[in-house]
């Protein structure tokens, strides 16, 4: 069992937009009311008035699901209950053909607001100073990423703009092309990194900024670790050799990402786990094997919470994998290093 003063850290989830298309559900738990949006003036002198579901480009892009829709995996409630002290709250911006910026921006202004909203309980992290201050406050530490450098709309200087609002990690690609590379699903193709993608990599090595190689095609995969002066984050992803899903890494990629000092969290995505089997027990296998082929170093968990990582009901039950991997015999110090210490470390020599 997970000793109660280590740090434990879950690298990815999308829980902002899932909570915007649940109607602005509140971040503090279904139970809380929705927060009002401030009344706004127009030129002309006119008020609007407080609304209860705010205006939301997310909403508009992403179909609303409404209050009814499957429960919301993470909220402040269901971290603490799974003693989540870290957590990268994601915007996968892929289907806001057009509109990137716009939907990254718009999601984090109604995420900083709520943030803002239950201060007492949850805080943006941007350095490793930042995030134990938090944790010793007893709040959460909330990291911001976007999925998908699409975001950029192929201009570098919207970089610096999202590291300045707390930005610290972009995932390259989401699964098809993207404006950096290929992405998985483009294997064949054998298409890498653009020059874009090359020169995007440096900036956010430049910058201090994590670069996500989660669903980059194969051949993007090498160019990154080529380029890439700094070692390498794969925020939710599972094993090749467990799981032939092209979404997953085989061993020479996560030796690749291990012997730069980069760090794997291991995902609770279904099909990347098992396409017959998604149990718990086969996601710990999947721990396992990142530990086996790569040490102990690379492997941490990144959920995918809200995204469709499914196989655990919820953040609420993240102690489960500290629990499993106790009961396989881990020892003390390798599970607080997969439930958090990898991930510290990786940040502090990346964003500081």
């Amino acid at each position: 069992m997970l000793n109660s003063s280590s740090i434990v850290v879950d690298s990815h989830n999308d829980a902002i937009v899932s909570l915007i298309r649940r109607g602005g559900q509140s971040l503090a738990g279904p139970d809380a009311p929705v927060r009002r949006v401030a009344a706004v003036r127009d030129p002309l002198g006119a008020e609007t008035p407080p609304i209860d579901q705010p205006a939301s480009i997310v909403a508009e892009l992403r179909d609303p699901l409404g209050r009814d829709a499957a429960p919301i995996q993470v909220d402040i409630p269901k971290l603490k209950a799974g003693g989540v002290d870290v957590a990268f709250f994601a915007i996968d911006v892929t289907r806001a053909l057009g509109n990137h910026l716009l939907f990254a921006l718009d999601g984090f202004g109604w995420f900083l607001a709520e943030v803002n909203a239950h201060s007492d309980q949850i805080g943006i992290a941007t350095t490793t100073d930042e995030i134990h201050a938090l944790r010793s406050e007893g709040r959460i530490a909330a990291v911001l990423a976007v999925e998908n450098s699409d975001v950029l709309q192929r201009s570098l200087y919207v970089l610096p703009a999202l590291y300045s609002i707390g930005v610290r990690a972009i995932t390259l690609t989401w699964s098809y092309r993207a404006d950096a590379a290929d992405g998985a699903f483009e294997n064949a193709t054998g298409g890498g990194l653009t020059k874009f993608g090359k020169s995007l990599v440096r900036a956010m090595n430049d910058i201090g900024m994590l670069v996500d190689i989660s669903h980059i095609s194969d051949r993007g995969f090498w160019d990154t670790v080529d380029v890439s002066s700094a070692p390498l984050i794969g925020t939710h992803n599972c094993c090749r050799a467990l799981s032939h899903h092209p979404r997953n890494l085989d061993d020479d990629q996560i030796r690749a990402i291990a012997s730069g000092g980069g760090v794997i969290g291991a995902t609770l995505v279904p099909y990347f786990v098992d396409p017959e089997n998604p149990s718990v027990d086969r996601f710990l296998d999947h721990v396992e094997h990142f530990a086996d082929v790569g040490g102990i170093d690379c492997v941490g968990i990144g959920s995918d919470f809200d995204g469709g990582g499914d196989v655990m009901a919820d953040a609420g039950d993240f102690q489960q994998i500290a629990e499993g991997l106790s009961d396989r015999g881990w020892s003390d110090n390798d599970l607080a290093k997969v439930m958090g210490l990898n991930h510290m470390r990786l940040f502090e020599q990346v964003c500081g």
